[in-house]
């Protein structure tokens, strides 16, 4: 366990240290808006373009790896949803962000560096497979459904519909990014030696500016709203997405060590900022998504030790 904790504990304490920056004002939030702006539209698109353009896609993209993630994903929205438009009485739009909530795990910004610190550089092949196809495929997903709740009686064509959805998503910097590391991996076009040393000093600030920079958002939100809401998205987001993948990737498809860790791992982080800048957005259930953040990062510090000793 002592060797479990010195794996997470560096991670929350740069997230803590971030909270500690924002909540005690030694940060603006612009600052704090600052740092998240470089994370996430420049340093992790440019880590997810070198990663990508590296990887062996023949052997990245394992089948049984990305079903029992996506499974689990889905699973977890299904829960999310049903439970807050049947159980809790929310309406269709709140159930569709709160599902998203449940969806959509934080698998950049806590998944790589925890999966890096319990297994090495190495193991991370099978994140980055996960990675490349999460925001486009879940992003599509929960705007789809957003804007068809929000097109009832509006006549929207499909057309309009689709353009909608194209701009939303295509816009999303880790786009860039993604797209850019396929074209130089099935191109081979080899980067000049100047450009690739800037790309690896730029995407090594990833992980810790991105950490940081998360800490000091989570700081202006409060564990309030709706608790048994919000503890049905933690439920989701804990225990049943990486469960599933546990589950599948094991017990069905008998995947290798290294795709096992990183589906489950992966799985087992809680939601997202995105979780809540989705809710922000189309403005509902922001919240109880804005708790559902806080909480869950907050109870994964017990529970992804838990994943962590299950696994091979």
């Amino acid at each position: 366990m002592n060797s479990i904790l010195d794996i997470i504990l560096p991670v929350f304490l740069i997230l803590g240290l971030g909270y500690a920056a924002a909540w005690g004002k030694f940060l603006s939030s612009d600052a704090v808006d600052g740092i998240m702006r470089y994370g996430q539209n420049f340093a992790a698109p440019i880590l997810l373009f070198k990663s990508i353009s590296g990887l062996d896609l023949s052997r990245a993209y394992d089948a049984g790896l990305l079903i029992s993630f996506y499974a689990g994903a889905f699973a977890s929205f299904a829960i999310g949803f049903t439970g807050a438009v049947y159980i809790f009485k929310r309406p269709l739009a709140d159930g569709v962000a709160i599902g998203f909530a449940c969806l959509f795990s934080n698998s950049l910004l806590l998944g790589l560096p925890i999966t890096e610190r319990a297994y090495g550089t190495a193991a991370l092949s099978g994140n980055f497979a996960i990675i490349s196809i999460h925001a486009p495929m879940l992003y599509t997903f929960g705007i789809l459904l957003m804007e068809l709740v929000r097109a009832r009686g509006h006549n929207l064509s499909v057309a309009a519909l689709g353009n909608r959805i194209i701009r939303s998503v295509a816009v999303q910097p880790l786009i860039f990014g993604i797209i850019a590391g396929f074209a130089v991996n099935l191109t081979g076009l080899p980067l000049p030696g100047p450009v690739s040393s800037a790309v690896a000093m730029l995407a090594a600030t990833t992980i810790p500016t991105a950490l940081f920079g998360l800490g000091g958002v989570l700081a202006r939100y409060s564990f309030e709203g709706d608790k048994a809401t919000t503890a049905m998205i933690c439920a989701c987001s804990l225990i049943v997405h990486p469960g599933i993948a546990y589950l599948l990737g094991h017990g069905l498809f008998h995947l290798n060590t290294p795709d096992l860790r990183s589906a489950v791992v992966t799985a087992a982080m809680a939601p997202g900022v995105n979780a809540y800048l989705f809710a922000n957005f189309y403005g509902v259930a922001k919240r109880v998504n804005a708790a559902a953040v806080v909480g869950a990062t907050a109870l994964s510090i017990i529970t992804i030790p838990l994943w962590l000793h299950l696994l091979p």
